[in-house]
């Protein structure tokens, strides 16, 4: 892992694919659920303007990490 892509993993996800291809954020989070087995919805959610919605959503969500985790993922 080069300095610049551990730098740029701090804010978002990334996937490099078997041919070099570096996928972040919304994208590479579609990526994650289609090998999931969310195959057509993931796949779907690629095309413009959807894919807009996905990076908008995974922009909102990264940038407001803190409030996230404190009200969605809190332990009973």
């Amino acid at each position: 892992m080069t300095p610049e892509l551990a730098a740029a993993c701090a804010d978002a996800v990334h996937v490099v694919k078997r041919d070099g291809t570096v996928l972040r954020a919304g994208r590479a989070t579609l990526f994650i659920l289609e090998q999931l087995g969310w195959g057509w919805g993931a796949r779907l959610l690629t095309y413009a303007p959807l894919i807009w919605g996905v990076e908008l959503g995974y922009r909102v969500v990264a940038n407001n990490r803190r409030f996230f985790a404190r009200y969605f993922f809190r332990e009973e």
